[in-house]
């Protein structure tokens, strides 16, 4: 879960998605709009009981808002909320968890608080190839035995895994919120199969996102080019707008594989196979 803001637990109940589905959330900063959720989702989990740790990623300096937001009324805990406060001041991707199937990664941005933006990257997979698994005699079990081992002798004959399968690259996806174009966003969002990004206003209202450390459509659409990602989702609109058609001509106009989000809307993130 990605900034948790005002009304979370609303929405999850709408998107029909369990709270107890979730095992970590980020934060990006404290400013309210991604934050002030994080309360009623922390008490959510634990009237639901939820059977396991969720883990909780922030800047650093919030840890004081954290405090705060995870204990913000009275309510009996029945969940283990383990703290990973991101450190601040280091410019590099930082690792925040990493099993076999997936990494969560970070980097800092360009906005008026501490803030980060999130990259989620399936794990790299090897593809088997059934007709030439059967041209070498490979089946049943010996398919685990030779993706374990790297190689296998069937019937007198060394099979090699790069014989029968191929590389698949996993999916992945970054998050980057409240910020200016940066270079940290480009990083965050290469090659990514789908960049959300902060879209706050179009470029008529370009000074604004000057001078309130904000991007346009047309900063995140030059963003998704600049890192070579497959598709762009904007978001975060500044409600002076009545509608997003002109966000979605400026960054079509630049980046043509675009979406404006809406609420409860779902998107599938391409796969590479």
């Amino acid at each position: 879960l990605f900034d948790p803001g005002e009304g979370t637990q609303r929405q999850l109940i709408l998107a029909n998605v369990s709270a107890s589905a979730i095992h970590h959330i980020c934060i990006s900063h404290f400013h309210g709009d991604h934050c002030l959720g994080l309360a009623g989702i922390v008490q959510r989990l634990s009237l639901d009981r939820c059977d396991h740790a969720v883990h909780l990623y922030y800047p650093e300096s919030g840890q004081e808002y954290i405090e705060r937001l995870c204990h913000a009324a009275i309510f009996n805990s029945q969940v283990v909320v383990q703290h990973h406060p991101i450190p601040e001041g280091n410019r590099g991707m930082i690792e925040l968890w990493r099993t076999e199937d997936y990494g969560l990664c970070c980097l800092p941005l360009a906005h008026s608080v501490p803030t980060f933006g999130f990259r989620l990257e399936e794990t790299e997979r090897r593809r088997f190839i059934p007709e030439k698994l059967a041209a070498m005699g490979v089946h049943g079990t010996m398919v685990g035995e030779l993706r374990r081992k790297g190689e296998l002798t069937v019937q007198g004959k060394t099979v090699r895994l790069d014989e029968v399968s191929v590389r698949r690259r996993g999916s992945s996806f970054a998050f980057i919120m409240d910020t200016r174009p940066c270079p940290e966003a480009v990083a965050l969002g290469r090659d990514a199969d789908l960049l959300l990004m902060e879209a706050t206003y179009t470029s008529e209202h370009e000074e604004l996102a000057v001078a309130y450390l904000h991007s346009t459509a047309v900063d995140a659409a030059r963003t998704a080019l600049a890192a070579g990602a497959r598709s762009l989702l904007l978001g975060h609109f500044s409600q002076r707008y009545g509608d997003t058609d002109q966000h979605l001509r400026e960054a079509a106009a630049i980046f043509p594989e675009v979406q404006a989000l809406r609420g409860l809307d779902r998107v599938e993130i391409p796969r590479m196979y």
